[in-house]
């Protein structure tokens, strides 16, 4: 599980000027849904307890994809049973907890309603648990207690050019379309040039470094990342591609 540090706090509180003050310290990240709603969106009420410290924007992320109107919850209310980041209740009762447990509730319920087949919603399952089991301590390189200290993307690896094989013939992971898969991988992915801005990926996964820019423009990893850092991954990916930039610094803060 990644455990964020101070510097690393720094980098995803520059996405905060694209958000509004609350109380409980988190921000709705999407516009509220319209009453007129798309026949593939749902309809139930979401309270997500979560920061912009956490892995919290995923989890809005997705929500966003779904077309899915989810309400701050009070920290001080919090149900998770040991009192972490991020949760997400329903109105039918529901408790959830950890960020890929919460994306494949939310994939379970857009199949209650006929978005996705069974083929489909396993797909997604199985590579939102192999992010959070496989890519996560590729990504981020922890210490014995748990502080991130760099990345594995630094050097070769063999899960991770399978991955840029696979990216070579479809543009997302599930049947060539955007889904909740790509919503869990490309978060980690994204959160690795957020933190280590000096990362050079497009000569080893050029397909990956291309999925990436694609996943970063996307209007709803705007919504709950932020402007700024959306702004930031894509342009530092394109500095990937063309080979340009590799001196700059995220956002000039260092």
């Amino acid at each position: 599980m990644v455990r964020f540090g101070a510097a690393s706090l720094l980098l995803i509180a520059s996405s905060a000027a694209a958000f509004s003050s609350t109380s409980n310290g988190l921000t709705s990240h999407r516009t509220p849904a319209k009453s007129n709603q798309s026949s593939t969106s749902l309809s139930m009420a979401l309270t997500l307890y979560g920061s912009q410290g956490s892995r919290s924007p995923l989890v809005n992320w997705a929500a966003n994809e779904l077309n899915l109107s989810v309400e701050a919850g009070d920290l001080s209310k919090n149900p998770h049973p040991f009192g972490q980041i991020p949760c997400l209740t329903d109105d039918n009762g529901v408790l959830v907890f950890e960020s890929g447990a919460i994306l494949n509730y939310l994939q379970s319920k857009a199949a209650d309603k006929g978005m996705h087949s069974d083929k489909k919603m396993a797909e997604v399952s199985s590579w939102i648990s192999w992010a959070n089991a496989s890519l996560d301590p590729i990504c981020f390189l922890e210490t014995p207690d748990g502080k991130v200290y760099d990345t594995g993307l630094k050097n070769q690896n063999k899960r991770i050019q399978r991955l840029d094989d696979l990216l070579s013939k479809s543009p997302f992971l599930v049947d060539g379309e955007f889904s909740l898969a790509d919503v869990a991988v490309a978060s980690y992915l994204l959160y690795v040039i957020q933190f280590f801005p000096d990362v050079e990926l497009q000569s080893k996964w050029p397909n990956i470094v291309r999925y990436m820019k694609e996943c970063a423009g996307r209007e709803g990893y705007g919504k709950a990342f932020g402007e700024r850092v959306q702004a930031f991954c894509v342009a530092r990916l394109g500095e990937m591609e063309s080979g340009a930039g590799k001196e700059k610094k995220l956002f000039g803060m260092f």
